[in-house]
């Protein structure tokens, strides 16, 4: 009797720890035959690469914020493969924006996409890069919760692929004179201020032990 009691007691006590389990919550975005071919479309035309499958092989995991308030909102945004109403992305591709994984504001990550599957998050370095989209903006800073979700996500692919980088969305163009770049035009940048410096040096703090390589100085 007494060891079952304890029992009880140890379990109740587990469960009510402060201390979340890692988890992804599956929430896919549609991906048909036309969001593929549009994808397999800008591989050729934005990254020079013809393949027969629209995937990539992780090396990077760039972080976004979405200027977007809510999740629901944003997955309605991410889900057709279609872009709508983005002059200054519709010129190169009218393959929708999107990302393979996406966290709320308390730290929930839902996957959107398969991480291999390609995905149009960031100019010159979709092709090998895993996007990961957080519910915040300028006026709506990231969490702390988001912090840390985001250093387990980062943990987790780094023990499935072969991840060198960690970058913000605002840290893209450091990238522009390395081997890794890729896009056929010149001239087609956006000018990008997320996550923000503040965000990412103390994410990349946390993850010292996984001994990242440094993002490029311009």
């Amino acid at each position: 009797m007494r060891q079952s009691v304890l029992l009880l007691f140890t379990l109740f006590a587990f469960s009510c720890s402060p201390k979340g389990t890692f988890r992804i919550i599956d929430k896919p975005i549609t991906w048909n035959e036309q969001r593929e071919q549009l994808s397999l479309q800008y591989l050729k035309d934005r990254h020079g690469l013809e393949q027969s499958a629209a995937t990539i092989e992780p090396q990077m995991v760039v972080v976004h914020w979405t200027a977007i308030d809510n999740i629901e909102v944003t997955f309605d945004v991410f889900d057709p493969p279609l872009l709508g109403g983005r002059a200054d992305l519709t010129g190169a591709s009218n393959l929708n924006v999107s990302s393979q994984f996406l966290i709320d504001r308390d730290g929930t990550i839902f996957r959107l996409l398969p991480d291999t599957t390609f995905a149009r998050h960031t100019i010159g370095l979709n092709y090998l890069a895993i996007g990961v989209e957080n519910i915040g903006s300028d006026d709506m800073p990231l969490t702390k919760a988001q912090l840390k979700a985001n250093e387990q996500l980062v943990r987790y692919l780094k023990r499935k692929y072969p991840i060198d980088y960690v970058i913000g969305h605002h840290e893209y163009q450091n990238f522009q004179t390395t081997e890794l770049w890729k896009e056929a035009d010149p001239n087609y940048r956006t000018v990008k201020t997320d996550p923000g410096d503040k965000f990412m040096n103390q994410l990349r703090k946390n993850l010292e032990d996984l001994n990242l390589k440094p993002v490029p100085k311009l």
